[in-house]
């Protein structure tokens, strides 16, 4: 799976002086972060740029997130006030900075001795350097092993698999396309279904209702066959099912200005036409 659908968070948001202060406003917190495409020093903090310093209106981040654009304002000034990011206006929108960022830790350089080394960006490459190819494959074989949990039908992420793929399977009959979903494996989609609410932080309840929606969507309902693929698609399909839930709002009426006719008028004499033939009717 692709890197750039994953960014990596701090513990430290998770202590209650920061839940405390960010409140609300985590989801623009974290928005903002999943933007941040590079990092600069500034005053000896490391400064991440949203968008390469792209201005962009909140208006954008109240669709993506799929909420009013006076909740992403208020938590926009909750995050500024506080000191989580800062935030330049222009005629476009604004660019945002986000304060502390350790968005590419992982892949920064570390002096020493007036050389540079990159840190290691993970533990297999660690491992590697100082214990040697025979720790590496022993390493290999233990995260393989990790990955693979089992899940008892008591489990909730088993009980989140099965009623999908009961959703899904429903589906694929009614299309013709059983076939497709034949050998799934509900271990997987239940592991898919514990990434989605560990690691993703989806609410489960949020994860019933796109669940629900998308075996029934005309589009969906055949294209998301699979635990992986709800996954994978899921911001995008919460934010469909929640515009579809957004009534309409009817379109306003252009106002008659009686000066326009005013202005027509002073054009027909202009154009060397009778005064007397124009029409003032609305």
């Amino acid at each position: 799976m692709s890197d750039s659908r994953y960014f990596p968070l701090h513990m430290g948001l998770l202590d209650p002086s920061h839940v405390e202060k960010i409140g609300s406003a985590l989801w623009e917190f974290l928005w903002l972060i999943s933007k941040v495409t590079k990092e600069v020093v500034e005053n000896d903090e490391t400064i991440g740029i949203v968008l390469g310093g792209r201005p962009v209106k909140n208006v954008e981040m109240s669709e993506s997130l799929g909420y009013s654009l006076a909740k992403v304002e208020r938590n926009i000034s909750t995050l500024k006030k506080h000191g989580y990011i800062t935030t330049k206006r222009t005629p476009y929108g604004n660019i945002f900075k986000v304060k502390n960022s350790k968005k590419f830790y992982k892949n920064r350089t570390l002096k020493n001795d007036g050389s540079e080394r990159r840190e290691p960006s993970n533990m297999m490459e660690r491992t590697l350097k100082n214990d040697g190819s025979n720790k590496i494959k022993k390493d290999k074989e233990n995260i393989k092993n990790t990955t693979r949990q089992k899940y008892d039908e008591d489990n909730t992420y088993f009980k989140m698999a099965k009623y999908f793929y009961d959703q899904v399977e429903k589906v694929a009959k009614e299309a013709g396309i059983s076939h497709l979903i034949k050998k799934s494996n509900l271990q997987t989609w239940a592991d898919d279904m514990r990434k989605l609410i560990e690691l993703d932080g989806v609410d489960k309840h949020l994860a019933k209702q796109v669940m629900d929606w998308v075996t029934k969507d005309p589009f969906w309902r055949t294209n998301v066959l699979s635990a992986k693929k709800l996954r994978e698609k899921f911001m995008e399909l919460a934010i469909k099912m929640n515009a579809e839930k957004k009534p309409v709002q009817p379109k306003q009426k252009p106002q008659y200005d009686p000066r326009d006719k005013e202005i027509a008028f002073q054009k027909w004499i202009q154009d060397g036409n009778d005064p007397n033939d124009f029409d003032w009717s609305n």
